[in-house]
């Protein structure tokens, strides 16, 4: 679904925002909260995928993107799951990435992933790339076979699962390859780390700290609905405007994109081994001061 490639060449603007953050950690929230601080109202002037594109994702050509980009007469921010290392380097732009508990990030996937009509993904990625070559003939739509998994057979497959980050960013290892590349950065002025339970313990406060790092200010009457806008329900309530389908149709269900927000509820589908065997493989893939880090807040 991704290609760090389609960021070859591609023409920053000083200001800039990147929003770069695996896959259910906080990118669409994030991507919110940075629509409320550039437009300063949650009247949003269009969709949020349209104001912030998924830049690498491969269900539009390049080309297209691109344009829209260059289209833009807002401060862009720009969406993408690909890890820090694989986008171009630019000291007038700054790079947000979002940690979270991995179990927390693999009971969420394997809820989106139900909720994906992967066929209709596989079609648009088809037309992307055969822009000439008309409409794919329609395909039944269906699962992935992952999908069909209970929640604790996929959290077990998806620890364990040790294809290069570079191959499948489905897996522990990929989670913790793309949150390293951040890691190692945090203290370069343009990078900044985020961490869900900081937004969901103190949501006003995170998006202060991030309008001070964007050099964005805020009149002081403008918080209370600006922060409203970003909870998590009032998201969900807009579902339609603000889930992350492109507005191509691909998720089954706006609202569920938004499933629940908690976090700690790997703990009911996991036993004292399934616990202990994450530890132990946790351990082998990141430096304990990262993993302290993105367990930050676990229940």
């Amino acid at each position: 679904m991704e290609d760090s490639s389609r960021w070859d060449g591609f023409e920053f603007r000083p200001g800039d925002i990147v929003i770069n953050s695996p896959a259910k950690c906080g990118t669409t929230w994030t991507q919110m909260i940075c629509a409320l601080l550039v437009f300063q109202t949650p009247q949003l002037p269009a969709p949020l995928s349209s104001l912030s594109p998924w830049i690498d994702m491969l269900v539009r050509p390049k080309q297209e993107v691109w344009d829209h980009l260059a289209a833009q007469q807002h401060r862009r921010f720009i969406k993408t799951h690909i890890p820090l290392d694989g986008i171009p380097a630019d000291p007038d732009v700054t790079f947000i990435t979002v940690g979270r508990d991995p179990r927390d990030v693999a009971i969420s996937l394997r809820s989106h992933g139900k909720n994906l009509k992967r066929d209709v993904i596989r079609r648009l990625i088809h037309q992307a790339a055969n822009p000439a070559g008309g409409a794919a003939e329609a395909q039944v739509d269906g699962h992935d076979e992952r999908d069909l998994l209970d929640e604790r057979t996929y959290f077990l497959r998806w620890v364990d699962n040790d294809d290069p980050p570079h191959a499948n960013l489905d897996s522990l290892r990929a989670l913790i390859w793309t949150q390293s590349r951040a890691w190692v950065r945090r203290a370069e002025p343009n990078v900044v780390l985020l961490h869900y339970a900081d937004l969901s313990a103190d949501l006003a406060g995170q998006m202060r700290r991030l309008a001070e790092r964007l050099d964005i200010e805020i009149d002081e009457d403008r918080w209370p609905e600006l922060v409203e806008a970003a909870t998590f329900q009032q998201m969900r309530n807009r579902a339609a405007e603000l889930a992350p389908d492109e507005q191509l149709g691909f998720i089954r269900d706006r609202g569920r994109f938004f499933r629940s927000g908690k976090s700690g509820q790997w703990q009911q589908f996991l036993t004292a081994e399934d616990r202990a065997h994450y530890d132990r493989r946790a351990a082998e893939l990141a430096e304990p001061d990262l993993l302290e880090w993105l367990h930050h807040g676990a229940g």
